[in-house]
């Protein structure tokens, strides 16, 4: 607040008091008045010197009002409207976000390099709102940027300049991803002693596929063009790196090229793979062994040969728990299929160690998912027509009875074409709940590699968050450099969830964490303040992690803007 002196028409200052602020609609600083006090003629002769009392009275109302202990009045009109124009109501949650985005110092990434590009527009605010709303509302880069004003930001760039952007993030991934990992390294900590990997796609709503976007098998069982990706996360569940392939790459070919980039930058060390069975090729396990890394993977049962069946369903040798739970290992001397220098596909010997176990768990919960799977078989049959079964339906519990291949006529005169195989059934239930691991880790205990396989689960729920909170597909761009571009903001933001979750010890899910932050929203009042409605333990363990007072109820613009600049330091 401060003295304003206003010359009127006739000559005469008139002394009053205003109180500056900025209009949240037109964004333009305006003044309100607070207290008249009349023309400085006629207050000569009450006050020696009108304008520096005044003045001081200024300031002490400026104290005052800025002090914890005075009161807010606010006045409104009954019959005020609202502008269909205005956003009244504006995200602080994303500061957390903030905060570990600087912390991991992206910004000076790419403020560093944008010193050497002849744009205008920062591709370090970009960025930013790419990720928080990514995060906090997902959506395509236009609604996106349409909605920037639901947050505390001062941003100015150009729906052109967002998409032109996305060309520069392509440019610069894979120095950001290292500059990631070590930045994460220095203020986290990064075990990677063991390193997970998985391999899952994402789908274009688009017909016709093209050099990249191709059709492939997909996860999610569309028929749309996909991209694949294969991702490396460490031991603490943090993402590392990850790659993108075409969609017709088979899942087993990408592990090495993800372990190739990462071996001289990253500086790693001796790591130990983790991974499903879908990984469990000769290739991948020589390349881990030519470059003295490790590997954990799963192997199938039923698909093994009769000597490893047999191994796995005898009783000798097994350690059973009173739950049930069984386990037991042997080192083998083992054949895998390679391709050698000359192209060549080779057998060689390995040394080996196969941890098999039975988990009653595992085993209830198979026989639940063939109990699903057999009654959608029966009602597929009653439901064919002229003894057909359509393609789509058909399941490997469905058997068709032998039939003349030129009349059609079937030779068994039942009623119906089909029938539920029950010698497969039994065949399948004898592995229920028997599962072996594979390794190159000798002397590891099998309770380490039983926990060290477990704990894939991570990798899983972090796809699972890129395509539901994350809402990573479909992909809303075409171009290749613009889908890198897109998926290098949906790592970053995976990352930064992560982290949060880590700090908060992972007493919440994602989703809660998400929701939470969505919630610390301030609505406009008066007077350039803002309230704010949402305080809980979350709230409350979010603004520890970021060193973030969620608290006060009633913070002016100033007050926000001044915590949206503290956790950029």
């Amino acid at each position: 607040m401060f003295l304003k002196k206003d010359r009127r028409p006739n000559g005469r200052l008139y002394l009053s008091i205003v109180e500056g602020y900025r209009d949240p609609i037109t964004k333009k600083s305006k003044q309100r008045k607070v207290k008249s006090f009349g023309f400085l003629d006629e207050l000569e002769k009450e006050y020696d010197d009108p304008i520096s009392y005044f003045s001081n009275l200024a300031k002490e109302m400026t104290e005052e009002a800025n002090s914890k202990l005075s009161s807010l009045d606010f006045s409104f009109s009954p019959n005020e409207t609202i502008d269909s124009t205005a956003v009244l109501r504006k995200n602080l949650g994303f500061a957390v976000l903030s905060y570990f985005y600087h912390e991991l110092d992206i910004d000076e990434f790419f403020i560093n390099r944008q010193r050497n590009l002849n744009i205008k527009y920062s591709l370090n605010n970009i960025l930013q709102m790419l990720i928080y709303s990514r995060v906090l509302h997902p959506s395509s880069k236009k609604n996106s940027y349409e909605n920037m004003d639901r947050y505390f930001l001062d941003y100015n760039f150009k729906i052109n300049d967002v998409y032109r952007a996305l060309d520069y993030f392509y440019k610069y991934k894979n120095d950001l991803l290292l500059h990631i990992h070590e930045m994460v390294r220095m203020n986290y900590g990064r075990d990677t002693s063991r390193v997970y990997y998985d391999v899952t796609n994402y789908y274009f709503e688009i017909k016709e596929a093209d050099d990249f976007r191709e059709k492939g098998v997909s996860k999610e069982h569309r028929t749309t063009p996909i991209v694949q990706m294969g991702l490396l996360m460490d031991n603490s569940g943090l993402p590392i790196t990850y790659k993108l392939f075409e969609g017709n790459t088979n899942d087993s070919t990408t592990l090495m090229p993800v372990l190739h980039e990462l071996k001289d930058e990253y500086n790693f060390g001796r790591v130990i793979v983790v991974a499903d069975k879908g990984m469990n090729t000769g290739e991948n396990i020589d390349y881990n062994i030519i470059n003295k890394n490790g590997y954990i993977y799963s192997q199938t049962v039923r698909g093994g040969s009769k000597e490893l069946k047999d191994y796995v369903l005898s009783d000798d040798g097994y350690s059973t728990s009173s739950d049930g739970f069984k386990i037991k290992s042997r080192i083998v001397t083992t054949k895998i299929w390679i391709e050698n220098d000359k192209g060549k596909r080779v057998q060689v010997d390995i040394d080996q160690k196969q941890v098999a176990f039975y988990s009653p768990d595992y085993d209830k919960r198979a026989k639940y998912e063939r109990e699903k799977a057999v009654l959608k078989a029966e009602k597929l049959i009653s439901y064919s027509k002229n003894g057909k079964i359509s393609s789509n339906g058909a399941t490997r519990y469905i058997e068709s009875i032998p039939c003349d291949k030129k009349t059609g006529e079937i030779y068994d005169k039942s009623s119906n074409a089909h029938f539920i195989n029950e010698d497969k059934i039994t065949e399948e239930e004898k592995y229920d709940g028997y599962y072996v691991i594979v390794t190159s880790e000798l002397k590891m205990s099998n309770e380490d590699i039983l926990n060290a396989y477990r704990s894939l689960w991570k990798i899983e729920e972090t796809f699972k968050i890129t395509k539901s909170e994350l809402e990573t597909r479909p992909v809303h761009v075409s171009l290749r450099e613009h889908i890198e571009g897109h998926f290098l903001t949906c790592f970053v933001s995976l990352l930064l969830l992560r982290l949060i979750e880590n700090q908060v010890e992972h007493r919440y899910s994602t989703k809660k964490l998400i929701d939470t932050m969505i919630n610390i929203s301030g609505t406009y009042v008066d007077k350039n303040y803002y309230m704010f409605d949402y305080y809980d333990e979350i709230v409350e363990e979010l603004g520890k992690a970021a060193n973030i007072d969620f608290s006060r109820r009633f913070m002016t613009l100033g007050e926000i803007k001044n915590i949206i600049s503290y956790v950029k330091k």
